[in-house]
């Protein structure tokens, strides 16, 4: 005769993954902004693909310039969104090993701790190139000079 698990066990083991699922809600935010971020960067990148055989000069200079620069910020979004999904990844696979380390008995809290710490550094790499990537905008968009009138006459 098979003996279920416990309530209190089964209690016992939604305790132990509370703190992981409210990290992966803040994670599923985080993604919502870095997807936000991709779309805004998309959408001006094709405007400037517009504009770039009809520019001439300085204008075309500045059109190749912000491509460049839109394109490094693709990457950079591109590469945080697959390392935070990675750690989504990782941190829902430590939910699912607490559950099983739980209702089995089994002794696995060394797996669980080296699942746990690389969803937190695939998730502070991804926050880097975020942080990366937001320096990187503050860059492409700065007001040129000649378009900040200071009163000089």
């Amino acid at each position: 005769m098979e003996v279920a698990p416990a309530v209190t066990t089964i209690a016992q083991a939604i305790q132990l993954s509370v703190a992981p699922v409210f990290l992966l809600a803040g994670i599923g935010a985080i993604l919502n902004l870095l997807a936000s971020r991709l779309s805004r960067v998309i959408d001006r990148s094709r405007q400037l693909e517009i504009l770039y055989p009809q520019s001439t000069g300085v204008e075309h200079e500045r059109h190749v310039w912000e491509l460049r620069l839109l394109d490094r910020r693709m990457m950079l979004v591109n590469a945080a969104i697959f390392l935070i999904v990675s750690s989504a990844i990782a941190i829902s696979l430590v939910v699912a090993v607490l559950f099983v380390a739980e209702l089995t008995h089994l002794n696995i809290g060394n797996i669980v701790a080296i699942a746990f710490i690389l969803a937190m550094l695939l998730f502070v790499a991804g926050l880097i190139l975020f942080l990366i990537e937001t320096r990187v905008a503050i860059h492409a968009f700065r007001i040129r000079e000649e378009l900040l009138e200071r009163g000089e006459k």
